[in-house]
């Protein structure tokens, strides 16, 4: 009964009611939990729609760019729709409507605070992207896709910055008072060969200030240097 509320209410805040409810269902869940409930060899997991789901998503941004009335040239382009399909961007989307309390998680990845991690709360969108694009078509997914982005693609046609590159961000603050020792160290790493996490530790003139954990080094060094603006540890 709970997870039928739960699912009601993501839909309310998607403007978008399912025929196939099942769709929703299978975006939201994460391999993790696929893994520990189903077996993972069933494949009932987002990431084959979540692959849709970007390619979805890429084409109804490169659109909105192309008919842009400021007509950016192609370069112009490919910058500003890196910038609002970037893990951060659709994490920030997500996260606006709460998108991440309804992800099916696997106990580990509760464990190790699965909620809070951009990359999988990225996914989710595209995943879902791709669930409304099979259950409803092209043109209703580009509706719920510019809805759930509006703020993102107004900051980046305005020719602002969503300032997602947080160790940019972080390093300019840092050189305020002058030169500093950064330093990103991976100090661990875990998961099978072909799907690898990693833990970053972020330092300052050998004080550690944040941490991060991401599918690649660099995601984690974003993240760890996230962590750091967040909790103002840099200070």
């Amino acid at each position: 009964m709970k997870d039928i509320q739960m699912i009601e209410k993501l839909q309310e805040k998607l403007g978008y009611k399912f025929k196939d409810i099942s769709l929703l269902k299978l975006a939201l869940t994460h391999k993790s939990y696929a893994y520990e409930y189903t077996g993972i060899q069933t494949k009932e997991y987002n990431e084959r729609i979540e692959f849709l789901g970007d390619a979805i998503l890429e084409h109804i941004i490169s659109d909105e760019l192309y008919n842009s009335k400021e007509q950016f040239a192609e370069g112009e382009m490919t910058k500003k729709r890196a910038a609002i399909v970037c893990e951060a961007s659709l994490s920030q989307a997500m996260k606006r409507i709460n998108g991440q309390e309804y992800i099916y998680l696997g106990k580990c990845e509760k464990i190790t605070n699965g909620r809070k991690k951009d990359a999988i709360i990225a996914d989710a969108f595209e995943a879902v992207l791709g669930a409304i694009y099979i259950d409803g078509g092209y043109d209703i997914a580009r509706k719920v896709c510019l809805s759930l982005l509006k703020e993102e693609i107004n900051i980046v046609l305005s020719g602002k910055s969503l300032n997602t590159d947080y160790k940019t961000k972080l390093q300019e603050i840092l050189q305020v008072n002058g030169n500093v020792d950064i330093h990103y160290e991976t100090i661990s790493d875990f998961g099978p060969e072909h799907d690898k996490t990693f833990k970053v530790e972020l330092t300052c003139n050998n004080k550690k200030i944040g941490e991060g954990i991401g599918k690649s080094k660099k995601q984690a060094e974003q993240q760890a240097a996230k962590n750091a603006l967040e909790n103002g540890k840099y200070d």
